[in-house]
């Protein structure tokens, strides 16, 4: 493991540039959007508890649409020439991923791969997690917004599943 001592040695660990701030304020402002949401969708009468909930899931659906559905765009439709050593999407003349991208979602990315590296490039692991994330997770917490809009409290059945499903995602190797 290589260790810093200066800035001149290389990064250092606490440099925030624009697209940190950029990319925390846009989760910020998911979360604003999320409460904002709630004030309109459900009733003055629903506890604080429940709206918190509510909050916390529409948050979580959006976070899973918007950032993480950017993710797997940039697996699939970004793309540079290059060997491809997996021959992903059947192109082994194309490198795929957000490390090749210039938009600011690609940027997004760029930062959280310095982190781990695969979320630079179409890691079939991490893609395969995504798609389950992005097209099962969003989903099942949209579902869980609209029940607690509806007054349905089957809702704690989908919390759980959610919550458990959830975990897949919390800790992987790093190589």
């Amino acid at each position: 493991m290589t260790k810093y001592t200066t800035a001149a040695d290389g990064p250092s660990p606490t440099t925030i540039d624009g697209t940190t701030v950029l990319s925390l304020l846009a989760a910020l402002s998911l979360l604003i959007a999320a409460y904002g949401i709630s004030n309109v969708a459900l009733s003055k009468s629903t506890g604080v508890k429940l709206r918190l909930i509510f909050i916390w899931h529409l948050f979580d659906a959006l976070v899973h649409f918007i950032f993480e559905g950017s993710f797997l765009y940039h697996c699939f439709f970004t793309h540079v020439p290059g060997a491809n050593l997996n021959g992903f999407l059947g192109e082994p003349g194309r490198l795929y991923g957000a490390a090749y991208g210039t938009s600011p979602t690609a940027r997004l990315w760029q930062e959280y791969a310095k982190a781990d590296a695969r979320w630079g490039g179409a890691d079939l692991t991490v893609i395969s997690i995504e798609l389950l994330t992005v097209f099962v997770a969003g989903p099942l917490a949209a579902y869980i917004c609209d029940c607690i809009r509806r007054e349905s409290f089957t809702m704690w059945f989908w919390v759980i599943v959610l919550a458990t499903g959830e975990i897949y995602g919390g800790k992987w190797p790093i190589d």
